[in-house]
């Protein structure tokens, strides 16, 4: 069995978390992850991750973002005979019909709408859909990419040069989006990619719960530091410490390692078919063969009607073939991305560690390690000091990614025991 086969499932590591956060009452956060069941659904259709961030009174928003993580899913698989980008695209242009629609039925969803950030995983690489303000990073050794681009007031007016300069000014509303699914019957959707693949390539999906309460800087070091799973808890329990004012949903995923060439080869093409003539059965051609000649001896000897039945024959059998061949040859829709999509990245930073990034960590776990003592919260002090003295021996060594990781374990170690314990959670003022 080709390699191929054999890798195209295990090459990745990935881990999904959706949080309530500390001031909402529902989660509005939808996420899906669809993976390929086979080698050839992998080759033609690849690994999908998708989030959604609901919008709409009630339980709207919540029904908004969990049909779009339904139906793009569901209308992407069933597009079978079109290229990845068109499939995809058609999609999620279906699912803000339906929840367009969903709205329009009943009054109560009237003007529900659902950001939607979708990443296929296949062998040419990444792939993004988009339309709202969740996003799809990539990080790369220790540079951090943002794929998508914010359809949000304040990135629209930046990108059109209305704002200037770092500092965003108080008329601007930091949460207003400009495009989503479902209020109105129409929408753009942007397409980016493929991004190609290399080996610890890590892609993180995420609602504007994470990116709103953690920076980049902060993403793009944990990311790096951590395995997805331990991540993706970091990442939330940040989120929630500097105050949780949204849900929070992340979908981290690392390529591992990188799928030889023969993964993409593989794929069928029509181009790679043999012609008609060369894949008909070579008992056909027998067949054609024993009816002409007994046309050919039965004209010698003068038995001319059997001649004629028999050259009839050996032609029908060829005809049939042959429209049989060609039924079963016809071309496969070439499935493959033929080009580059998209403008992005649309952001990119290096985030490697350093000793100040390091101190801010180092900054919320004594804080959040004071919190513990004063309110006697039921912590593993001993599992939590080993954290502690191993992050600052790699400090002292000048290994701020090892510290960033031990400082990280140790700030979801306590939080990890909070709510096994079933304490609250820090409000935003302990780590002020």
């Amino acid at each position: 069995m080709a390699e191929a086969s054999v890798n195209w499932k295990n090459f990745l590591e990935y881990a999904t978390l959706s949080d309530l956060g500390l001031r909402r009452s529902n989660n509005q956060d939808s996420v899906k992850v669809a993976m390929a069941g086979d080698a050839q659904q992998w080759r033609t259709r690849g690994h999908l991750f998708m989030v959604a961030d609901g919008m709409g009174a009630h339980a709207a928003g919540e029904m908004a973002s969990k049909m779009a993580c339904d139906l793009v899913p569901h209308t992407y698989q069933k597009l079978t005979d079109r290229p990845v980008p068109e499939a995809i695209h058609q999609a999620v242009v279906e699912a803000n019909a339906g929840i367009h629609n969903r709205g329009n039925a009943n009054a109560e969803f009237h003007g529900m709408g659902t950001t939607a950030s979708v990443m296929l995983l296949l062998p040419e690489g990444a792939f993004v859909a988009h339309v709202g303000d969740s996003r799809v990073y990539r990080l790369r050794r220790h540079e951090l990419e943002q794929l998508t681009f914010d359809h949000s007031l304040v990135w629209e007016m930046k990108a059109a040069g209305q704002l200037q300069g770092g500092d965003l000014p108080n008329f601007v509303p930091k949460n207003i989006i400009t495009r989503s699914l479902g209020p109105h019957d129409q929408v753009q959707v942007d397409l980016e990619g493929p991004f190609p693949l290399e080996e610890g390539d890590t892609f993180l999906l995420c609602s504007d719960g994470l990116s709103g309460q953690v920076t980049d800087e902060e993403i793009g070091a944990i990311l790096g530091a951590l395995a997805p799973q331990q991540a993706a808890r970091m990442l939330i329990d940040l989120a929630n410490l500097r105050g949780g004012p949204d849900n929070i949903t992340v979908i981290v995923a690392r390529a591992n390692r990188v799928l030889p060439n023969e993964s993409v080869a593989s794929a069928p093409s029509p181009t790679d078919r043999p012609s008609k003539l060369a894949s008909v059965h070579p008992g056909i051609w027998v067949s054609i063969g024993v009816c002409l000649l007994g046309a050919v001896l039965c004209g010698l000897v003068g038995y001319w009607l059997a001649a004629i039945v028999l050259v009839f024959l050996g032609i029908l059998v060829g005809v049939i073939a042959l429209g049989s061949e060609t039924a079963d040859s016809a071309p496969v829709a070439n499935t493959r991305i033929s080009e580059r999509y998209g403008t992005g990245p649309h952001m990119t930073l290096d985030c490697r560690p350093t000793a100040q990034s390091v101190q801010s960590l180092s900054d919320v776990e004594r804080k959040l390690h004071e919190a513990a003592r004063e309110e006697q919260w039921a912590i593993d002090w001993d599992q939590l000091r080993t954290r502690e003295h191993a992050a600052k021996t790699a400090v002292a060594e000048g290994d701020f990614v090892e510290a960033t990781r031990e400082y990280c374990l140790a700030i979801s170690h306590m939080m990890n025991d909070l709510r096994k314990g079933g304490s609250p959670p820090p409000s935003a003022s302990v780590i002020a």
